[in-house]
């Protein structure tokens, strides 16, 4: 157990805080958004760290109107005595001492997301200002600062103003509270989004059953201001919640939690009558995106232990095969945490488990488990409706012989005739090579002209493709155009999918800023993400940026002037080209020659691509069941409220004007 009495000499200093300021994107990822909101949770995770750990079950954060943000715990509170060698309180150390923390024993935490000891000190060197308080019967604070040091003209960064200072004040509460200010002379924007910090403040209420965690925005009105995010059911919760917008083949998702070897494991599962499945896994609160040694075990152990009752119950009969993992994890949803010390991730993003020991331990329990759940007479007929689901599954991939199938169609795709289609690049280096889906053959024809045929290829899509969020795996590979994207990406397709056949580095999707093109990116977007996932993790996927409008004035004959990309952008350009301006207004991209197709949205030098990330794979999830499954209801829903229909049209202004 972590122990009660946490002090300063606790604290373990490896290197000090001086690179920060110069590298940021080390430590941070990038100085956009990502980076700002990565600083918030670096504090945050220090709080959630405190409650996992039974320490606390409260964490407040609240947004500012002046663009800073404060996270509040009830925990121990960070040690304000003296530390050992440095002389200074534990507080000083933890903000200004890089890699200073007291997670690098495991005496003091059992379990922690923030494993590096770096958030604290580089949320303080990347602000303005911090202040922090610590209630320990005796409130202490103390502040700091980063400002421009008029000898050596650089930033000095989370420069303490003073030592910790003990205010005299007695109190009751207990824990730490940290508000910071992100300095504007780091990143490009210091505006922290309303949503992507309730996403991940919910997705840890989820994580930490029963933890109350408070999302204050103090730059909303009074009524909206405070959001309270608590779930008792914690995992079962989780999957309900992914499941909403689903038909779900049994009421409540099967539940464990199991502390074993000094690893806590739970995990949640919900079968529903999709045809893929949605799977989720977390390590100390982290999402593990890439999966791990934890999924690979669960896999392993639910895939075992569901045959071995097939076989008691006689689903299966002596001479028959296994039931293989696809078959029951067909339309299953299912969330899996684990906790533990010592966590090894592979790469940089802590994104893959890599702990060999983990997956027989998974394993064992996720078998032990399932086995108690059918062996519980009043599951029998969950028991029964996920062996018909298999069953099921498993008769299609028979009598089709699907596994063969799929093993010929991904041969065939490979090798299929893209003659009079894809338009292909003649460069060798992958990691140069771009291929652009562009909207049907007038669009794909101004591309082939503008195109860099040395590293950029074009394949125009003939039709809308296919919506595979409602159709069966072979209805996806009956598709013309499905077959055509998988063949000239060269990866392969579903459990056969391989990154490393990838020919191409970057997919870039070209279509029209219209309904219809907006339609036919998500179409893509949700036949990548259910089959294709790697490509969009490893950050493969972008969506080019075609401009909305010219603005110019004619000289001769020629039209000089300057491209607006969105409406924001239309008024300022307007008043920079001044009096007697002409709007030209692109519907799509077959109006554009290709010389201005080039200039404006293939050339690397000019053009802007929204790279297409899953920061969030819980409401990705949830966002494409609603958008594009067969639940209209729930459609109707998001849209109505999420939908601008008051938008007017700029351009109609222009014209009435």
């Amino acid at each position: 157990m972590a122990k009660n009495n946490y002090n300063a000499e606790d604290i373990k200093i490896l290197e000090g805080l001086d690179a920060v300021r110069m590298r940021p994107g080390m430590y941070i990822g990038s100085t956009g958004v990502r980076g700002l909101h990565h600083i918030l949770w670096e504090i945050v995770d220090n709080a959630i760290d405190e409650a996992t750990n039974g320490f606390a079950d409260r964490v407040i954060v609240t947004l500012y109107k002046d663009k800073s943000a404060s996270v509040e715990d009830n925990g121990r509170g960070i040690p304000v005595d003296k530390h050992p060698k440095l002389g200074v309180s534990g507080v000083e150390v933890v903000f200004t001492q890089l890699h200073a923390g007291g997670k690098f024993g495991s005496d003091n935490y059992n379990f922690s997301g923030g494993l590096h000891g770096v958030g604290a000190s580089v949320t303080n060197a990347l602000s303005e200002w911090l202040y922090v308080e610590v209630y320990n019967k005796n409130v202490y604070e103390m502040r700091f600062s980063s400002f421009l040091d008029g000898k050596t003209g650089k930033v000095k960064s989370g420069v303490p103003e003073y030592h910790l200072n003990d205010t005299g004040k007695k109190t009751n509460k207990k824990g730490t509270f940290v508000r910071f200010l992100p300095d504007k002379r780091v990143f490009d924007t210091t505006d922290f989004s309303y949503d992507t910090v309730a996403k991940r403040l919910k997705e840890l209420a989820f994580l930490n059953k029963g933890i109350e965690i408070v999302l204050i925005d103090e730059r909303k009105k009074d009524e909206d201001k405070k959001t309270v995010f608590r779930f008792d059911g914690g995992l079962k919760d989780f999957t309900s919640y992914i499941n909403n917008g689903k038909t779900a083949l049994y009421d409540e998702p099967l539940y464990s939690f199991v502390e074993k070897d000094g690893v806590i494991f739970e995990f949640a599962v919900q079968h529903t009558d999709s045809y893929t499945e949605s799977f989720f896994s977390y390590v100390n609160n982290i999402p593990t995106a890439e999966g791990g040694t934890h999924e690979t075990g669960f896999r392993s152990g639910l895939t075992r232990a569901l045959n071995e009752y097939a076989r008691a119950e006689g689903y299966l009969k002596e001479k028959d095969q296994n039931f293989l993992g696809d078959d029951f994890r067909e339309g299953l949803t299912a969330v899996i945490s684990v906790r533990m010390k010592n966590v090894q991730f592979e790469g940089q993003t802590k994104t893959k488990l890599g702990n060999p020991e983990i997956k027989p331990l998974v394993e064992g329990i996720t078998a032990n488990e399932i086995e108690k759940f059918y062996k519980n007479k009043k599951l029998a007929p969950v028991f029964e409706v996920i062996m018909k689901k298999a069953l099921l599954a498993a008769k299609v991939r028979n009598d089709t012989r699907k596994a063969k199938e799929l093993a010929r169609a991904h041969k065939s795709l490979e090798s299929q005739n893209l003659v009079g289609k894809l338009s292909p690049c003649t460069g060798r280096k992958t990691e140069l090579n771009e291929l652009f889906i562009v909207e049907g053959d007038s669009a794909g024809g101004s591309a082939k002209q503008a195109r860099a045929s040395l590293y950029q290829a074009i394949l125009p899509l003939r039709g809308k493709p296919l919506n595979v969020e409602k159709k069966k795996v072979d209805d996806v590979l009956q598709n013309e155009e499905m077959k055509t994207i998988i063949s000239a990406l060269g990866a392969g397709f579903g459990d056969n999918f391989n990154i490393e056949n990838l020919k191409y580095n970057k997919v870039i999707i070209l279509s029209d800023a219209d309904q219809d093109g907006a339609h036919i990116r998500s179409i893509l977007l949700t036949f990548f993400y259910r089959y294709m996932k790697q490509l969009i993790v490893d950050g493969h996927v972008y969506m080019g940026m075609p401009p909305l409008y010219l603005v110019y004035k004619e000289k001769g004959n020629e039209k000089v002037g300057e491209y607006a990309y969105d409406d924001a952008a239309l008024e300022p350009l307007k008043e920079k080209i001044g009096k007697g301006y002409k709007i030209q207004r692109y519907k799509g991209l077959g109006e554009m020659d290709p010389e201005q197709l080039w200039e404006t949205t293939m050339d690397p030098a000019k053009r802007t691509l929204l790279q297409v990330t899953i920061d969030d794979a819980v409401e990705a999830e949830r966002l494409i069941t609603v958008l594009m499954g067969d639940q209209i209801d729930k459609r109707k829903e998001y849209i109505n409220k999420y939908a601008d229909f008051n938008k007017e049209d700029s351009f109609l202004k222009e014209i009435k004007k």
